[in-house]
């Protein structure tokens, strides 16, 4: 129980994460690096001329989506929710998540995309479920 325990915390960690993008921005630092989490320049948007409140409100679908996903893919890595639920939900995270960190891209955000690759391929290859998950 407790490396299902731990792979929920990862999920909702993974999951949080994508928060940042809609919390406040720290404040800048002389020196500091750049805030990686910005929803004002997406460089796919931004080429096919999408303007105004829609990147916004793509954002908050893609984030309400990994959120969600992981969310309830946690629920199930517990056992709370059904194991029917795991691949779908897992699925719905990695493919938000994804999607949020592609267009809205920054270097330092390889690393999530990285995880989301894993998950997914642990999933749609290995074939990776709750019953699975410990020995």
């Amino acid at each position: 129980m407790l490396t299902k325990l731990a792979i929920a915390a990862f999920l909702l960690a993974h999951a949080g994460i994508h928060a940042a993008y809609v919390s406040p921005r720290p404040p800048a630092t002389a020196g500091g690096p750049p805030w990686p989490f910005d929803l004002n320049g997406s460089w796919l948007l931004t080429r096919l001329g999408v303007e105004g409140d829609i990147p916004r409100i793509l954002a908050m679908i893609l984030i309400a989506a990994t959120i969600g996903g992981y969310a309830l893919a946690a629920l199930a890595a517990t056992g709370i929710a059904p194991d029917a639920i795991w691949r779908p939900a897992l699925l719905t995270g990695s493919i938000a998540s994804i999607a949020l960190l592609g267009v809205f891209f920054h270097p330092w955000l390889v690393l999530g995309v990285a995880i989301d690759v894993v998950l997914l391929w642990s999933v749609l290859v290995g074939g990776w479920s709750p019953d699975r998950l410990t020995p």
